[in-house]
């Protein structure tokens, strides 16, 4: 209980260095948002005003109060681009983050898990090297690229799938809306679990490939129990601690991914509207993303902890003796 407290006290002092560098990094940043949103042919009055509405005129320390309390409350102010909420402006944008980066992490671990085990069990032959190769290629190149690519064969040269959007003008009614945003969610999907399922098939046959040869998983088959329950009763599970931890660690990576995934598609996503309030030096917008975002790296990394406790006896053990 103590470790664990110690664990979720380093978390909020975390959180609380990305609150104080959200501040101030933006401000420090060249430019300022009156010249990204304001017309140049404003007067210098217009644009005091403009600051004034925006609360930009007052001290640092005041602005730097308001910014703590909007944040922490999760009301994140107004957005200097729209003018309209930021919490209501990444309600109406999260569900196309979610409905894309959920399946694509579904998808890819299981792919990845899948891959990886069969490799193990097939070292030396066809199966092995396909996976190997295929794995080491499909995290060797930038995401971007392999986007890039499949838009000028997929969506240009072939138009199997659109170019961009989530969905197509004027939208259709009815079924018909679901299938048409499938049909444009689905290349970008495709290229998220394309490169993200290579590092984990390799990092899940290296486990299984050094937990098949330990002196446990000998004596399982020695006793002569069916080969699936060695595999996964004994091998597989011999590596879940690790390979839940990657799991969680990846998510906040495969959401700052989305940044790329919806510029390149123009999806109209969370991680496309935290890019633009960073260009558009919109402060309320881009502090509210990457403090969630920090939120999230934060909790992914304690859950992994606890996920650790409970599927490795062996750390509840040291723990209790601690």
């Amino acid at each position: 209980m103590i470790a664990l407290l110690k664990r979720v006290g380093a978390s909020v002092l975390v959180l609380g260095v990305v609150l104080v560098l959200n501040f101030f990094l933006f401000r420090i940043m060249p430019g300022d948002p009156l010249t990204s949103i304001v017309d140049p042919r404003f007067s210098p009055e217009a644009k005091a005003q403009l600051a004034a509405q925006w609360g930009l005129d007052r001290p640092m320390s005041e602005q730097f109060a308001v910014y703590i309390r909007e944040m922490l409350s999760f009301r994140f102010g107004l957005s200097m681009m729209t003018g309209a909420p930021v919490w209501d402006e990444l309600k109406t944008r999260v569900p196309n983050t979610v409905a894309l980066l959920l399946p694509a992490l579904i998808l890819s671990t299981a792919l990845g898990l899948s891959l990886g085990v069969k490799a193990a069990l097939a070292r030396g032959s066809i199966v092995e090297r396909v996976v190997l190769l295929s794995g080491a290629v499909s995290f060797s190149f930038p995401s971007f690229f392999v986007q890039l690519i499949l838009l000028l064969c997929f969506g240009y040269v072939w138009q199997v799938f659109p170019l961009r959007g989530t969905t197509s003008i004027p939208p259709p009614e009815g079924p018909l809306a679901i299938l048409d945003y499938v049909w444009h969610i689905a290349m970008p999907l495709f290229s998220l679990v394309i490169m993200g399922f290579g590092g984990l098939a390799l990092y899940i046959r290296n486990l299984m490939v050094k937990s098949l040869g330990e002196d446990y998983v000998l004596m399982a088959r020695a006793r002569g129990l069916p080969h699936g329950r060695v595999v996964w009763n004994h091998a597989f599970r011999s590596i879940l601690p690790p390979v839940l931890t990657i799991f969680l660690l990846s998510l906040p990576g495969v959401v700052s991914g989305a940044v790329i995934t919806e510029t390149v598609f123009s999806l109209n996503g969370a991680g496309r509207f935290l890019l633009e309030a960073t260009n558009s030096h919109d402060y309320p917008a881009a502090g509210a993303a990457f403090f969630l975002l920090a939120l999230l790296t934060v909790v992914c990394n304690l859950l992994a902890d606890l996920c650790y406790v409970i599927v490795d006896p062996r750390v509840r053990r040291e723990g209790s003796r601690g």
